[in-house]
């Protein structure tokens, strides 16, 4: 049985869960359960990686101490200040030198999915103009670098979708610049 078989829910469904996803920047104070969260950090293991190096390690973060001095790493930090939770996302170079980053974001997005189909919320949180300060925080040895942060928890907001460039825009034939009408 392929994984489209093993579905409860219509093709259509899937597409519009995905689109679905939103970015959860204000969270109820519950934290979540750890086995919650582990069951997410199980799914990020399936992501794709350049010759299934799978780079990726996670760091879980619930300590308040700890979240408040990653929140002050830059403005866009500021929603581990409410989060109960956050996974940052680690990216070993030395198992993945050429790809290491796009792996480790793929891991990212695989838990933004998870979150989202298990009733959790979460935010990107973007890590490189910081790597050596969040190295620092979570003790993160050199060759491991923080692809992101993700500040977690259960939704306090239903943002609505923003604005998409339209697909016309965005999809090219055989070489750039090379449009055709979308069907």
């Amino acid at each position: 049985m392929n994984g489209v078989e093993a579905l409860t829910c219509s093709v259509e469904e899937l597409l519009d869960f995905l689109k679905s996803r939103r970015s959860i920047r204000r969270f109820k104070s519950e934290k979540p359960p750890l086995d919650l969260v582990l069951k997410v950090l199980d799914v990020a293991r399936f992501a794709p990686s350049a010759k299934n190096s799978q780079p990726w390690e996670f760091i879980i973060v619930d300590d308040p101490n700890v979240k408040e001095k990653l929140a002050r790493i830059h403005v866009g930090a500021r929603p581990l200040e409410n989060a109960p939770m956050a996974i940052v996302v680690v990216s070993d170079k030395t198992r993945s030198p050429t790809s290491y980053l796009v792996d480790g974001a793929n891991a990212v997005m695989y838990i933004l999915l998870a979150l989202h189909a298990v009733g959790l919320g979460g935010v990107w949180i973007q890590t490189l103009r910081n790597i050596k300060e969040i190295q620092e925080i979570l003790s993160i040895p050199e060759e491991k670098i923080p692809v992101a942060i993700i500040a977690l928890g259960y939704p306090d907001e239903s943002p609505k979708p923003k604005p998409r460039r339209p697909l016309e825009e965005l999809v090219h034939y055989n070489k750039y610049g090379a449009r055709k009408p979308l069907i």
